[in-house]
């Protein structure tokens, strides 16, 4: 096997082990609410979220990769060791931040460290702004369209049901809660496994073994086959510190509660997707859970803990940029550019 196929070969494996890590980190994202209300066990919620996560690969374009791939980054300065470096800052972000048990997005790691591995090598020109604006307005639109949606179908659930037995009611969400769990997972699914499959894109790129066509960056089908695969056998491992401070900690939910946010993030989610928008499926569903939990009073939500993961979002871009940048720096000192 020549160098340059190694090369490339290693990318791959590396950027489907973030994948995997991807959807171990972010399991708590899909089943973390349908866990939290009882209405599936975490054993029989790992296989229903993984199921629709790689479900998603059928459902979904590719534009999310294309612009993680060529969009926020000129492709021209990219190299194996940038592409690397960014892998890297973002596995050892999302390990940390898993550790701790914060909610953080694995997305925004990616992305991070893909650009701060690109800055230390070509400097701020690397950027293309264009794609990151949008990507930074739905840093903050994700978790306020998550919340105004939670909010506003808890409103309208409650009342539709005013005049019905709590006990009935939930004996319909419950089962209605299922649905909203595989839509939420569908719309993870084809959002998130879609950031690897552009940086995949991007290592075939770089080693000569794909070309752009008309400008436009083009996603294989083993790539996306392959992206998510990784992610839904990342789901299925199931990142349980993260999904226990997802689904008690923030604030107590009723499967109606449930059903509404999955449904609220579900909603965002499709709606980025379609516009090829790499949000954050960790920050919709945050945001979500709050807009639920606050129906009832602002007290029902534990802002302490939201407050730590608010924090833990601010930083996840800078940090994994830092640890992609350093990891830049060493690799580029010691083999090769």
């Amino acid at each position: 096997m020549d160098t340059n196929l190694l090369a490339v070969a290693t990318l791959v494996v590396v950027a489907l082990i973030f994948d995997y890590i991807n959807g171990f980190h972010d399991a708590a994202n899909s089943i973390a609410t349908v866990v939290s209300t009882r209405v599936l066990t975490p054993g029989k919620a790992v296989i229903w979220a993984a199921f629709f996560n790689f479900v998603a690969a059928f459902t979904f374009g590719t534009a999310v990769a294309k612009t993680v791939g060529a969009g926020l980054v000129d492709i021209s300065v990219v190299t194996f060791a940038v592409i690397f470096a960014g892998l890297v800052g973002a596995i050892i972000w999302d390990l940390i931040t898993w550790y701790y048990g914060l909610p953080t997005s694995s997305s925004h790691a990616l992305i991070g460290g893909y650009a701060g591995a690109a800055v230390m090598k070509a400097g701020w020109g690397a950027i293309i702004t264009s794609g990151w604006t949008k990507t930074l307005v739905f840093i903050v639109l994700a978790p306020l369209i998550g919340l105004a949606l939670g909010f506003l179908l808890m409103v309208v659930i409650l009342w539709a049901f005013s005049r019905t037995s709590p006990g009935r009611v939930d004996h319909w969400f419950r089962r209605l809660q299922l649905l909203s769990a595989a839509a939420y997972s569908l719309g993870h699914g084809g959002n998130d496994a879609q950031k690897t499959m552009g940086i995949i894109a991007g290592a075939l790129v770089a080693g000569g073994y794909l070309d752009l066509i008309d400008g436009h960056l083009p996603i294989p089908f083993w790539v996306i086959m392959a992206a998510h695969a990784a992610i839904a056998l990342g789901t299925l491992s199931g990142g349980w510190r993260i999904i226990h401070t997802m689904g008690s900690r923030i604030t107590k939910l009723q499967p109606v509660g449930g059903f509404a946010a999955e449904t609220a993030g579900a909603i965002s989610l499709f709606t980025a997707t379609h516009l090829g928008v790499p949000v954050s499926t960790t920050h919709t569903i945050t945001g979500a859970i709050i807009g639920v939990g606050s129906i009832k009073r602002l007290s029902a939500v534990r802002w302490g803990v939201a407050g730590r993961i608010v924090w833990a979002w601010i930083l996840t871009i800078p940090a994994a940029a830092f640890i992609a940048a350093v990891t830049y720096w060493i690799v580029a000192h010691t083999v090769a550019p």
